[in-house]
């Protein structure tokens, strides 16, 4: 269960990555206020909360061998994710590594 959570964990990292680049896309006049409007606000938020659930499935016994691979799946989340919401191409080299990665992450838990 606590290495669904880890998973959970990184999806919402991801989700904060896109938070962050939807703020960063905005320009302000003030640079203060590039790094503190509330898309990026939220980024921060949802990235330390993705740390906190991080650190508590730690404590509940999930491996850190194991939390450093489930953390690869970053490279299926952040791709996808980004070819939802910005319309970012996902060229085929990018899709077989991706593929070789998912590939590796079934190896290590078999």
């Amino acid at each position: 269960m606590y290495r669904l959570l880890v998973i959970f964990s990184v999806f919402m990292a991801a989700g904060a990555q896109m938070l962050l680049k939807k703020g960063a896309s905005i320009n302000y006049d003030k640079w203060i206020r590039q790094y503190l409007n509330p898309w990026v606000m939220g980024g921060y938020l949802v990235l330390g909360l993705s740390l906190i659930l991080n650190v508590f499935c730690l404590s509940r016994g999930v491996l850190i061998k194991e939390v450093s691979i489930i953390e690869s799946l970053s490279y299926l989340f952040v791709p996808l994710m980004s070819w939802f919401f910005f319309k970012e191409k996902l060229s085929m080299r990018k899709i077989l590594a991706i593929c070789v990665i998912m590939a590796g992450i079934v190896v290590f838990f078999l």
